[in-house]
């Protein structure tokens, strides 16, 4: 029978464990760790996330704000703001909520975050520690893969993974974070993208697939080895408005020994990692 990595419930564990080590904190410092989020425009797929974010913050005892700017604000206003929550000391952790609009330069934002307070991860420092095997922070989303798999007792030392994606936000860090010389990780990796030749004839190769492209029900039953491990990051909205994912989920279930869901996979995960990253930020600022 085909297991279901039910990233919702995993997430629910975890913040439990979380809240535990919030509370500790406060027991410590007399004050919670506190994580900004900044949200410019009103997309509604991010509005959802950022108050998805927050509801989380709360449950385990985070302090959380929210910074809602128009669409129109400029790089100059955005740098301004950031550069007051850096030295914010109620603030352990910055979210920048991406993407931006045009009219400002993700990298010089991503860049401007103080790199104690960058709990996305997504600073060249940060994945400048990761690369060098010294992790402070580790993206969410290849965190939350991460810990999905390693909490399930799916073995990832000496295991074939392909990453289908190669995006600085997941296929680029997942495949350092898998490759990293320590415990849930020592994995030989192999990133395909839209240039790899037959992606199916590498996907048949791996123990483990993780599917990050946002390409609909991408991945078919076709392209995996019989007890293949399936992980999808991939949310999709279908023309009738239903939620998927990249990989064709009951086809590919059937002959997968485990599988993620979208929803209820990996984005409860990536919120949790969110509130562990926010935790270890306040954890090193403060002792």
């Amino acid at each position: 029978m085909t297991l279901i990595l039910d990233g919702k419930k995993l997430a629910q564990t975890m913040q439990a464990e979380i809240a535990v080590g919030v509370a500790d904190f406060v027991r410590k410092h007399g004050f919670a760790p506190g994580l900004a989020a900044v949200l410019v425009g009103e997309d509604a797929a991010s509005q959802v996330y950022v108050r998805n974010k927050r509801k989380a913050c709360e449950n385990v005892g985070i302090q959380s704000w929210l910074h809602a700017l128009p669409v129109d604000t400029t790089q100059d206003a955005l740098l301004h703001l950031i550069a007051q929550l850096n030295t914010d000391t109620n603030v352990s952790g910055i979210l920048v909520q991406l993407s931006l609009p045009r009219q400002i330069d993700e990298s010089v934002i991503v860049d401007a975050v103080a790199p104690l307070k960058d709990v996305d991860g997504f600073s060249p420092m940060s994945l400048g520690l990761m690369m060098s095997g010294q992790p402070r922070f580790f993206p969410c989303t290849p965190y939350g893969v991460q810990q999905i798999l390693v909490r399930n007792g799916i073995a990832i030392d000496g295991k074939h993974i392909v990453i289908v994606g190669r995006s600085n936000i997941v296929g680029k860090p997942l495949a350092m974070l898998l490759m990293q010389k320590a415990d849930g990780a020592n994995a030989t990796v192999t990133v395909c993208h839209s240039r790899s030749r037959d992606i199916g004839v590498l996907t048949r190769q791996a123990d483990i697939v993780v599917v990050a492209i946002g390409k609909e029900r991408f991945l078919k039953c076709d392209m995996i080895k019989p007890g293949a491990v399936v992980v999808d990051v991939g949310i999709n909205r279908t023309a009738e408005g239903k939620l998927v994912g990249d990989v064709d989920f009951d086809a590919v279930k059937k002959v997968a020994s485990a599988i993620t869901p979208v929803p209820g996979g990996i984005g409860p995960m990536t919120i949790t990692m969110l509130l562990q990253n926010t935790l270890r930020a306040a954890i090193l600022q403060h002792g």
